[in-house]
């Protein structure tokens, strides 16, 4: 039985299939190594950085919903300065692709660490998060304007001569109005969505379950809003997307190919199980061998000629 072939192509990059890891869930690399090694990724984002460090915010920060999860975590991290010192030698070594996810409250942060983050840092991409929920200033609200969109990702692209990865929010009237602008500031691709804006109320303290009082909701539960955006940009733009949002098996990732993603990325699957990209890669193939394709890249966007 012939091998099915992963390999990847997604705005310049030749990966080796793919499965990557969503920012925020799958720290630098190290804390997965024991239960999926990343050389079986087509590439991994790292935690989000800021330029300066960030505690985030108070607890508690993370919840349980049906079919989900909250997170208001408020984008903890060591900041650019440690990251280029400490982290970056290390994902240096990696044998997979590392992409850097980006977040700013200003066009000013995202263009310091565009400029500090080029291809001779050893990293393949950056992901401009544009989209976060869970700080009370920038970050959404370059997500939800699009001409503050097109701004931040065309300062981005001139400042840096890696591949800009523009993720958009969900929490919009018009998603293909966003990859527009994103698009049009010059983003290689897109990747969507993240985390749609909810809130949880503990009812025996009869106080929001989480100090942030709103939070991001991931899993399962938002799904099928992921597919449908999904599918709204792949006929909007012409660049490739990472689809994300609920992934957990093979059959949520090729529901997401099928829709138009290029690519597709794990997030909350990877705290219910550490190793759900090698069991999605796995599903992908059995499902390729099923119907006959001899590549994943045969599915992409396949549903989109059936309409």
């Amino acid at each position: 039985m012939s091998p099915i072939d992963f390999r990847t192509s997604l705005a310049g990059l030749n990966l080796r299939n793919p499965l990557i890891t969503s920012s925020g869930t799958y720290g630098f690399g190290d804390e997965y190594k024991d239960y999926c090694p990343v050389e079986a990724l087509g590439a991994i984002t790292v935690k989000g950085i800021t330029p300066e460090p960030r505690l985030g915010n108070p607890l508690p920060r993370i919840t349980e919903t049906p079919a989900g999860m909250l997170n208001a975590v408020g984008l903890e991290n060591p900041g650019l300065e440690e990251f280029l010192r400490s982290y970056v030698p290390r994902l240096q070594k990696l044998s997979t692709a590392v992409i850097v996810n980006i977040s700013g409250f200003s066009v000013e942060d995202y263009v310091l660490m565009a400029s500090s983050i080029r291809c001779d840092s050893g990293m393949a991409a950056l992901e401009v998060n544009i989209s976060c929920p869970n700080i009370k200033h920038g970050g959404m609200h370059f997500g939800t304007d699009p001409r503050s969109a097109e701004q931040v990702i065309a300062a981005v692209k001139r400042k840096t001569d890696l591949p800009v990865i523009a993720k958009l929010s969900p929490n919009v009237t018009d998603i293909a109005e966003m990859a527009r602008a994103a698009a049009a500031g010059g983003a290689d691709a897109v990747s969507l969505i993240n985390t749609l804006l909810g809130m949880s109320i503990d009812i025996d303290k009869r106080s929001p379950a989480i100090a942030n009082t709103y939070g991001g909701l991931s899993g399962p539960a938002i799904r099928p809003v992921a597919v449908r955006m999904v599918w709204q940009v792949a006929q909007a733009v012409k660049i490739p997307i990472i689809g994300m949002g609920g992934i957990i098996t093979w059959q949520d990732a090729v529901e997401f190919l099928l829709a138009g993603a290029t690519a597709i990325s794990i997030g909350t699957g990877n705290f219910i199980n550490p190793r759900a990209p090698l069991d999605i890669l796995a599903g992908i193939g059995q499902y390729c061998r099923k119907h006959g394709f001899k590549s994943s890249r045969d599915l992409v966007g396949l549903a989109q000629m059936r309409r």
